[in-house]
């Protein structure tokens, strides 16, 4: 953690507590007495029954940010633990709050997305808006890979869910950006691939049953509901 890192510990700030833990922005300054600011990811909060799949999700989060290490609008894992990690903060807003209607973010995004699977790292969480952030000089960023994946070679199955990213990615630009669709990206909104079809028609169904019911998330895939932060902070 950033504590045993040495950087001075600071009050936190709350961004969201949910049963798989705690999300909180830190504040210290650095050597020449400037702000700082970063993300804790604190899986030993999460429910007793649930702990050991956060602590998997927050390794699989910093497999995923190291494999992405130095790219742009991606954060930059800062100490790992076995109950979390720490990682940079970006400044923006989430999508759902910003309502970007530029073609330009989109078309940033669209290479974000890219660089993503050049590294072979697919995000496979992009349908939520709260992931995506509009930066104060309008650039699109991402935030949490907890159910990234890191692949070794672009077989079917990285081939397979860089294309779910890239088709939720296209359902937000449609949302906030239709005018600028491309007739070759209504056609890929148009056909959905078959895993996204069985996970809407079998397992959407059940995953809201446990989340709505068990878990008391209103997650409808991208509300920012779930304890999200406060107007002008990252999750």
């Amino acid at each position: 953690m950033a504590d045993d890192a040495g950087i001075p510990a600071a009050e936190p700030q709350l961004l969201k507590a949910d049963a798989f833990g705690r999300v909180e922005r830190r504040h210290s300054t650095d050597a020449s007495g400037g702000p700082l600011s970063w993300v804790r990811r604190d899986a030993h909060a999460a429910r007793w029954w649930l702990r050991p799949l956060a602590r998997a999700l927050a390794a699989r989060e910093a497999r995923a940010l190291s494999r992405l290490a130095g790219q742009a609008g991606v954060p930059a894992l800062l100490a790992r633990a076995r109950a979390g990690l720490d990682r940079s903060w970006i400044e923006g807003q989430p999508m759902h709050r910003a309502r970007p209607a530029q073609p330009a973010y989109f078309q940033r995004a669209l290479c974000l997305v890219a660089r993503l699977h050049r590294r072979g790292v697919t995000h496979n969480d992009l349908a939520k808006e709260p992931n995506w952030l509009v930066t104060p000089q309008g650039h699109p960023a991402l935030v949490d890979f907890q159910l990234a994946s890191c692949w070794g070679r672009r077989g079917r199955c990285f081939r397979l869910q860089a294309r779910e990213d890239l088709r939720h990615l296209l359902k937000h630009k449609r949302s906030y950006c239709p005018q600028s669709l491309t007739a070759r990206e209504r056609a890929l909104l148009a056909r959905p691939s078959l895993a996204a079809r069985l996970w809407r028609w079998l397992f959407k169904p059940p995953y809201r049953l446990v989340t709505r019911g068990l878990l008391g998330w209103a997650d409808r895939e991208g509300a920012g509901d779930r304890g999200g932060a406060p107007p002008g902070l990252s999750p």
